[in-house]
């Protein structure tokens, strides 16, 4: 089952580059087949909609959602309109590297590759859930390539720690219910370790990475290294994943194309994955 997976998806990986680059009288037939194993294939969607529960940093003004007009308009005929304002970086969102990279791109010019990528589900579930404080290890992403192999180029990263269990809950996601300055010092939740990070950007040729937790760097961080150094090295982070004990940990392909925002440090994110 893992094989065939894996082989279909290696087929997508295929026939996009094919289509992409190619102009020869098959383009058709290639066309056609990369449209069936789409069709054919289980698509994940990975995002939190976004509503007043959605998840912010205590400092940052959470998203609301308001009416325009909701109803049958004096023209007789119904019509709805509604605006949204939230700040870049919460709920399911994108960080592009100019996040804690200066002089890295901004929402809008990171590449259409890079928004894209096989994916790599590292579980850490067992022992992040019994330590809300747990730093990913170099050990945990090699524990995988033991199971699978190196792991690819252009790959997205995405760790499971469980902790998105409680997402609805943010006493147990972030660790307190105060919101403000005050409320940092009490942030409890999973995070990647520098060590991990700098291992991920300079021995493997990654992609960006995304877990299911509030940030990259776990909440009891003061010094936000794993932001740092992923963002100097041009990579893109996701945070606040949903649904990736759907995910297998080898065979899919994943797509997170966040808002277009020009000169944005980070957005709104879309991300699914192609079973």
């Amino acid at each position: 089952m893992a094989y065939c997976i894996m082989k279909n998806t290696l087929l997508i990986l295929a026939f996009l580059l094919t289509l992409s680059c190619s102009f020869k009288e098959n383009k058709s037939e290639k066309a056609e087949l990369l449209s069936d194993l789409l069709q054919s294939a289980t698509w994940v969607d990975l995002t939190y909609s976004f509503d007043e529960n959605s998840v912010y940093w205590p400092t940052n003004v959470p998203y609301t959602h308001d009416t325009v007009f909701y109803g049958i308009n004096d023209q007789g005929y119904f019509y709805s309109s509604f605006k949204f304002s939230a700040e870049e970086h919460g709920g399911t969102h994108f960080d592009a590297p100019i996040h804690f990279g200066e002089n890295q791109n901004t929402i809008e010019k990171v590449p259409l590759k890079q928004l894209k990528g096989p994916g790599v589900v590292v579980n850490v579930s067992e022992k992040a859930m019994n330590n809300p404080d747990y730093l990913f290890t170099v050990d945990d992403f090699m524990v995988w390539e033991e199971k699978h192999g190196l792991i690819p180029e252009g790959a997205i990263i995405l760790v499971y720690s469980g902790h998105g269990k409680y997402y609805y809950d943010k006493e147990k996601y972030l660790g307190t219910n105060l919101t403000g300055p005050e409320a940092v010092p009490e942030l409890h939740f999973p995070g990647l370790s520098p060590e991990a990070a700098l291992w991920l950007c300079e021995e493997r040729n990654i992609n960006a990475i995304g877990l299911d937790t509030p940030s990259i760097d776990y909440g009891q961080s003061t010094d936000f290294m794993a932001h740092r150094i992923l963002c100097a090295h041009g990579k893109t982070i996701y945070e606040n994943v949903a649904n990736l004990d759907q995910l297998p940990e080898e065979g899919t392909f994943i797509i997170a194309l966040p808002m277009k925002i020009k000169g944005g440090s980070g957005s709104p994110l879309r991300i699914v994955a192609v079973i």
